[in-house]
């Protein structure tokens, strides 16, 4: 019997202990496959220690054995601030925005640079420690001018000397006018955050249906004396809109919309030449009028010409958007220098010129810098960019891809908002990264939050209570 027992005990504690067995036994893993090459930097442009012209420094060019791609879920950082790359073929290329006098660290994490045909390939981390010489020992130095290259009647001059004394110390808040000739954005604003915005901007968008018994009448300035003898600055821009043919009665400004051509509007004796002449005089009343009423304003025609006009690599989405561009960099700066030299011979003396650069997204790979539409310094005070939806490492880079083409302008954030990649960076945020935008406008819509602007609620107090940024009751008096 105890013979029995001991076999059925011996049994059961078999079937245990390989029941155990069977559930704690590993799954079978496949070894992973050994790399057949490896990732190994090769040359860089800027050497460990160096010490470089920052006006004269703008990129970091990092050369590997293989092709590479950057990972964008891994870091490349400034002295601790996140930077966009690129990567073509063998080479990165990382736009820097330096200043002068400062120490820099670059950090590249491993696996922020993988190879292009086994992205399980990760480059090795790579750390770079440099310096910028001081403003004093640069072989270039460079002074904004004293005086806007035409305003000479002496609200422009105290608006533009108000202006530069900011520059580099705050960045003046400023918002769009919903479409045309109101401040009613700014109310909103003012209603929801107690402070106005410093500036409101304007559009001759409408100029072209502009009546005394029309819908919208450009010549009544109210709306824009009421808001200078309320203490604010004023902006004033143009969607230059033109018929769609000869003849037509329905008008555009897309270029995709409109056969009329910068060339055309340029020739004398065409139907395009007539138009162009009939707006610009249209506008230029205007103007006078708020002259007279010793109102000045920055003045920012004709932006965002070059579109994706600048792509490396053409196709049939990289045009110009508006038609003032559909003709290229030439055409495009006679059309401003025509306008330039056609107001200052109307008398047009109360503005500051705010031309808009397109730039390249920090992306050299794809695009080419659009320094080649550029009017020229003497036709030029101010160079503006527009951007939606960029954090404020990436408004930091755009500033200083900028500022350092064109060294003796300011340089101001022509429109701002909420964009597809992403919300508008906090001023704060981007002031503190090193983007001292000169002046930020927030473009409207009808569509969004307490202020019908493209930027958020929580944007709005924030940046309203800045310490960087000024509203409309820090303003001086320019009278």
């Amino acid at each position: 019997m105890k013979a029995v027992y001991a076999i059925f005990l011996a049994a059961l504690l078999n079937m245990a202990c390989s029941s155990g067995s069977s559930e704690e036994k590993p799954p079978v893993v496949p070894p992973s496959p050994t790399p057949t090459f490896t990732v190994t930097l090769e040359k860089q442009s800027i050497s460990n220690g160096e010490e470089l012209d920052a006006a004269t420094t703008h990129l970091l060019t990092l050369t590997y054995n293989v092709n590479v791609i950057v990972n964008s879920s891994y870091s490349i950082t400034l002295n601790g601030n996140r930077l966009m790359a690129q990567s073509k073929e063998k080479t990165v290329e990382i736009p820097l925005g330096l200043q002068a006098g400062k120490e820099y660290i670059l950090q590249v994490v491993e696996g922020a640079i993988i190879a292009a045909d086994d992205p399980s390939v990760k480059a090795p981390a790579f750390t770079l420690k440099f310096k910028t010489i001081s403003k004093e020992e640069s072989d270039q130095t460079y002074t904004i001018p004293a005086e806007p290259v035409t305003a000479s009647a002496e609200s422009a001059k105290k608006l533009y000397t108000y202006l530069l004394s900011q520059y580099g110390r705050k960045t003046i808040s400023s918002v769009m006018a919903d479409v045309n000739w109101n401040t009613t954005c700014a109310e909103k604003v003012y209603k929801f955050t107690g402070k106005y915005p410093a500036m409101n901007c304007y559009d001759f968008i409408h100029i072209c249906y502009s009546a005394p018994n029309s819908w919208i009448n450009y010549e009544d300035i109210k709306p824009v004396t009421d808001w200078v003898n309320a203490g604010g600055l004023v902006q004033l821009m143009w969607h230059f809109n033109v018929p769609k043919g000869e003849g037509a009665s329905e008008y555009a400004f897309y270029s995709k919309d409109t056969s009329f051509k910068p060339s055309e509007a340029l020739a004398s004796g065409t139907w395009e030449n007539k138009w162009f002449y009939e707006q610009m005089d249209k506008v230029i009343d205007i103007i006078l009028k708020l002259q007279n009423a010793g109102i000045a304003a920055t003045w920012r025609p004709f932006h965002e010409a070059a579109g994706n006009a600048i792509a490396k690599q053409q196709a049939d989405w990289t045009k110009a958007w508006f038609w003032w561009g559909m003709e290229g960099a030439e055409a495009y700066k006679k059309l401003w220098r025509t306008m330039f030299d056609y107001f200052k011979q109307k008398g047009v003396r109360n503005l500051v010129w705010v031309w808009t650069t397109q730039n390249y997204n920090g992306n050299s790979s794809s695009y080419y810098q659009d320094s080649n539409w550029y009017p020229g310094d003497q036709y030029v005070d101010i160079v503006a960019r527009d951007l939606y939806g960029y954090n404020a490492v990436q408004n930091k880079q755009e500033f200083f891809e900028i500022q350092n083409t064109y060294p003796t302008k300011m340089v101001a954030l022509g429109e701002c908002g909420d964009g597809e990649s992403g919300p508008a960076a906090l001023p704060g945020d981007f002031w503190t990264a090193g983007a001292l935008w000169s002046h930020f406008m927030v473009w409207y819509t009808k569509e969004q939050n307490a202020t019908m602007t493209m930027c958020s609620d929580n944007w709005w107090k924030a940046a309203m209570n800045n310490a960087n940024v000024i509203t409309r009751d820090q303003l001086p008096s320019f009278k």
